[in-house]
């Protein structure tokens, strides 16, 4: 502004006639040009004009100084002497000498940008030089590649999509469904209080708006599977609940039945849900009629041994003959499964056979119980996995495995832990909650469930095995895993907890001592179900005598809970190295959010859970990958599957 006659300098954009390159004293230095003070003249608050200092730097390049006093285009540009520091200056004659004054800031070349700028010369200029010295053939290639590349470039539209179009018009809504839900619910609330208060023929109207609403819905769940009748139904209840409403409504009334019902569909809802983890529970650990009918076909006929049976046990005979020494050879790869079911095993050791790049060097060691080692022996003497080896065993030949040596074995003969599976036939059961029905199958009442912890014995002159469960499907070839260090560990196997889930505390009471005293609640978890074992160093570690110490200390069950993950994760504590997650990829056996790309390339999937592929359970789109390595030729599934069926 202005004061007294002075006016303070303004700082504008030069006008175009005016050319902002003016020379100064020192412009020719550039050391000179960043110390080069100038004074700027400013009123303040009080209305005295002061002065202060700066350096030639600290304007833009382009901007100069005026004088309010004077016409813009008669701007003087004026050299500015050096003056003291700020200081409050009197108005008068002195200030007038100061009103008029301006500068150019000298500008500054950037050095980077110099730096940037001979580069693209240098660069320009190499790159003339060769284009110069480029011969005709090179250049003619050149010309064809650029040709090619555009005559392949696809310019097409893949897609065509319009929110506006018809067919993305959602017109299959719920809503009609909803109302008509809603007034059923409303009517049954009118017809109790109808009831109570002895309106027999509103009672009967509401009654029968709620039949034929039902009717109409039907198993319904969209708009568009609604029957014809149902819009003429909603508007018929409505008017019947706009009566009701007339001669019943009471808020307190209708919020207190309300309440009633909400409670009561809670109850039905909790009680449901129990009914359903116990049925499919018990639907889990029940045998299908077409395997059982596996089973007894495949035992019948290794018991009767005639005609064309003979010929397949005599063939079987000499190649166990060929292939004795084929089951203690390092060098060979592998399997350890331990499984009471034929046709799963039968899938594990297909699906591994046909994937196996060297399939002739792959050893498979079955153990199964007394009940079913004939069926297991009939089956793999008749569909030999050739050029393979299998060896079946029955459990009850280790003699070693005795109660007296192997404490689980004691504990799942004890009465309590009979008990406590056995208690699940009480119809009182359901009323303990469902987090104990998972427990009460008949696997954790099998010794066989419990052999992998016991390698070394049953493989005593073997340096490594691959543990399989028989849910599960290869469809890689596993050899690769052979050479995988384990880098001093035991046991091999992919981790599976993800955030805050499957971590030991999921597994392990870690209000007991024992478990917090020696292990980390938030260790990551693993999972069984494909194992590599040292059994090198498993010798070494005493693996099965520390799975023995954890166990005898469970015996009450107050460490964890029945299993064999749990006692797992224990035993090779800080002794699992972890592998790859594409070669096992679990939960198909009760997600069925599991990413089909992870599926597929997968080396391994499992089928853990409830749901496994050979029951009516199965999470179907899961099944293929199982099913397509049945033996669907052989004359036993073919009598049994579609027989029985």
């Amino acid at each position: 502004g202005q004061i007294g006659g002075v006016a303070a300098a303004l700082l504008r954009p030069p006008p175009p006639s005016v050319s902002t390159a003016r020379s100064c004293p020192g412009c020719g230095d550039l050391q000179d040009v960043e110390d080069f003070n100038k004074t700027i003249a400013y009123t303040d608050q009080d209305g005295r004009i002061k002065l202060f200092k700066v350096t030639a730097r600290e304007f833009m390049s382009s901007s100069i100084w005026e004088n309010p006093l004077l016409p813009r285009d008669s701007q003087p540009l004026a050299e500015i002497k050096e003056t003291a520091e700020e200081q409050p200056l009197d108005t008068g004659s002195e200030a007038n000498n100061l009103s008029s004054a301006a500068v150019s800031a000298t500008q500054r070349p950037d050095p980077i940008k110099l730096k940037r700028e001979v580069f693209r010369r240098r660069r320009k200029q190499q790159r003339i030089q060769e284009l110069l010295q480029m011969d005709k053939e090179a250049e003619l290639q050149l010309r064809n590649a650029a040709t090619n590349s555009s005559r392949n470039f696809d310019n097409k539209v893949k897609v065509s999509y319009n929110i506006w179009r018809q067919e993305f018009h959602h017109t299959n809504t719920d809503s009609t469904v909803k109302l008509m839900i809603d007034q059923i619910i409303m009517a049954k609330v009118y017809a109790t209080i109808a009831r109570s208060q002895n309106e027999t023929d509103l009672f009967a109207s509401l009654m029968k708006c709620i039949k034929e609403s039902k009717a109409a819905i039907g198993d319904a769940h969209m708009d568009s599977e609604l029957d014809s009748s149902a819009l003429e139904r909603a508007k018929a209840m409505g008017h019947v609940l706009s009566s009701a409403r007339d001669v019943l409504y009471n808020s307190d009334e209708v919020s207190r039945r309300l309440r009633v019902m909400l409670q009561s569909a809670e109850l039905n809802i909790d009680t449901a849900k129990k009914q359903n983890t116990f049925l499919v529970q018990h639907a889990a650990k029940t045998v299908p009629m077409p395997l059982h009918c596996l089973h007894m076909q495949l035992i019948t006929d290794y018991h009767l041994r005639d005609g064309v049976i003979k010929e397949y046990f005599q063939a079987a005979a000499l190649k166990d003959e060929e292939d004795k020494a084929k089951l203690e050879d390092r060098s060979l790869y592998h399997y350890a499964i331990f499984s009471d079911n034929v046709l799963a095993a039968s899938v594990v050791v297909r699906s591994t056979v046909t994937n196996a790049k060297e399939p002739n060097k792959h050893v498979f060691h079955i153990v199964t119980d007394k009940l079913n080692f004939a069926a297991m022996k009939m089956w793999f003497i008749s569909h030999s996995p050739r050029p393979a080896t299998v060896h079946v065993e029955n459990i009850d030949n280790f003699k070693w495995l005795n109660s007296s040596y192997c404490l689980v074995m004691r504990q799942l003969e004890s009465a309590r832990l009979k008990e406590f599976y056995f208690k699940a036939h009480d119809p009182s059961s359901l009323s303990d909650g469902t987090e104990n029905l998972k427990y009460r199958n008949p696997k954790y009442l099998s010794m066989l469930n419990h052999l992998r912890f016991y390698m070394p014995e049953i493989h005593p002159k073997l340096d490594k095995i691959l543990f399989l469960d028989d849910d599960v499907v290869v469809q890689k070839d596993l050899t690769p895993l052979w050479d995988v260090d384990l880098k001093g560990m035991v046991n091999g196997a992919v981790e599976t907890c993800k955030e805050s889930f499957h971590r030991f505390d999921t597994y392990l009471n870690f209000s007991h001592p024992k478990i917090s005293e020696n292990f980390d609640p938030r260790a990551c978890g693993w999972a069984f179900g494909m194992n590599m074992f040292d059994l090198k160093e498993w010798k070494k570690r005493n693996i099965t005598g520390i799975y023995h110490y954890w166990q005898n200390l469970n015996e009450d069950r107050k460490l964890w809970k029945l299993g064999t993950l749990p006692p797992g994760l224990i035993t090779f504590y800080n002794l699992t190295h972890p592998l790859d997650h594409t070669w096992h990829v679990l939960g198909l056996g009760y997600d069925p959010a599991v990413d089909i790309t992870e599926i597929e390339n997968a080396a391994v999937v499992h089928y853990n859970g409830n749901y496994k592929p050979w029951l009516d359970l199965a999470v179907s789109k899961y099944k293929a990958y199982w099913s397509k390595y049945v033996d669907v030729d052989s004359s036993h599934i073919r009598h049994c599957y579609e027989r029985v069926r």
